[in-house]
C-alpha cells in the first residue's frame, strides 16, 4: 500500500536570519518532519498542502527558493523511516514529567497556582496531539495521566465538586419551574455561573439564587444544582449546564451546545476549546474583583450574553 507525502524543499539567502527563524517556527508548529536542512515533510492532505504553499510563498517573498512536491512510497522501510520523523514520544514523556511534578505539588499544604499550571499542561498536550499524525500508546498514556491529574486537582481544590452519576435525563416543562429559588455552592466557578445564567435567561427569568457554604445546607424546598444530591447535577459525561440544556429541551440551540462544550472543558476537561483560556482568565479576574456572589453572577451574565451572541452570529 502506497503512502503519500508532501515535501517542501527550500533555501534562503544567508543574511535572512529573522525570516529563517520565523519560517522554521511556522513549519515546526505545523508538525513538519525534517529530512535534512531545508527539506521538510508532511503526510499528504489538502490542508497540509495549503500550509506548505503558504510558507513557500513567504520564502520566495524573502528572496529564497521553495518547491512543494508530492511523492508516494510503498517501501515499508522508507515508510517507517518517514513515520519516525513524526514520533512525539519525547514530547509526551515531558508531559508525564510535568504531571509527576504537579502531583507532588498537589500533596503540599498550599498548592499555589496549581490549577493554572494544570490548564497550561492540558493546552500543551492538545498542541502535541494536534501534530501527532501517527498516534500510539504514548499519546494515550499522557492523556490518561493528565485526565487523572485534573480529577485529583478538582477533588483537592474543590472537594464539593459533584461526581458524575449514571442515568438518563428527564425532559421537563419550564412552566413548572418558574419564580423558584435555586441553590448552588458559593464562590461559583464556570459550571455554576454558566448554569445560573442559563436558568435566568432561558428557564426561570425570575429565579433567585442561594449560595451555599456547604451542600448539606440546601433547604428541601429549594432547587439545588451542581452538587452531589442536587436536583440538577452531572450525569454521565455531561456537566450541570449540559444537563439543564437536555432537561428543558434547550439542546437544539447550536450556540448553547457550543457554550456547553466550553463549560465542560473548563469544568471537567475533554476536547480543547479555543475560547477556554480567555474565559477562564475573565472568571478568575471577576472572582477577585467581586466578593459578593450575586454581584459576580450579574457581571458573569453580561459575559455569557456576549459569548452567546457571538456563537449565534452569522459567521459561526
Amino acid at each position: 500500500m502506497d503512502h503519500h507525502w508532501l515535501l517542501l524543499i527550500m533555501s534562503l539567502p544567508t543574511p535572512q536570519a529573522s525570516a529563517r527563524m520565523r519560517i522554521w517556527r511556522a513549519l515546526k508548529a505545523a508538525g513538519c518532519g525534517v529530512l535534512r536542512d531545508g527539506v521538510y515533510l508532511l503526510p499528504a492532505s489538502e490542508v497540509f498542502r495549503n500550509c506548505l504553499e503558504a510558507q513557500a510563498d513567504e520564502i520566495r517573498s524573502e528572496g529564497g527558493t521553495a518547491y512543494v512536491l508530492a511523492c508516494s512510497t510503498g517501501d515499508q522501510a522508507q515508510v517507517e523511516a518517514f513515520t519516525t520523523l513524526f514520533d512525539r514520544s519525547d514530547d509526551y514523556a515531558q508531559v508525564l514529567v510535568a504531571v509527576e511534578e504537579l502531583a507532588r505539588m498537589l500533596a503540599s499544604e498550599l498548592p499555589v497556582g496549581l490549577q493554572r499550571r494544570v490548564e497550561r499542561l492540558r493546552r500543551t498536550l492538545a498542541e502535541i496531539v494536534a501534530v501527532d499524525f501517527f498516534p500510539g500508546e504514548a499519546r494515550e498514556q499522557a492523556a490518561n495521566a493528565v485526565a487523572a491529574l485534573e480529577q485529583a486537582v478538582s477533588e483537592r481544590l474543590s472537594p464539593d465538586e459533584p461526581r458524575c452519576v449514571p442515568g438518563s435525563i428527564e425532559r421537563l416543562d419550564r412552566a413548572d419551574f418558574q419564580s423558584r429559588v435555586w441553590a448552588t455552592r458559593r464562590r461559583p466557578w464556570i459550571d455554576r455561573l454558566a448554569s445560573a445564567w442559563l436558568i435566568r435567561c432561558f428557564i426561570d427569568p425570575h429565579a433567585r439564587f442561594l449560595w451555599l457554604t456547604a451542600p448539606g445546607e440546601c433547604p428541601p424546598d429549594v432547587l439545588g444544582f451542581d452538587f452531589d444530591g442536587a436536583r440538577f447535577t452531572h450525569v454521565g459525561v455531561r456537566v450541570t449546564f449540559e444537563v439543564l440544556l437536555a432537561s428543558f429541551s434547550l439542546d437544539g440551540d447550536p450556540a448553547l451546545i457550543r457554550l456547553g462544550a466550553l463549560v465542560r472543558y473548563l469544568d471537567t476537561g475533554g476536547l480543547p476549546v479555543p475560547e477556554a483560556p480567555g474565559l477562564a482568565a475573565l472568571i478568575r479576574g471577576m472572582q477577585l474583583r467581586w466578593a459578593d456572589d450575586d454581584e459576580l453572577l450579574a457581571e458573569a451574565q453580561k459575559m455569557f450574553d456576549s459569548f452567546y451572541l457571538e456563537f449565534t452570529g452569522p459567521d459561526t
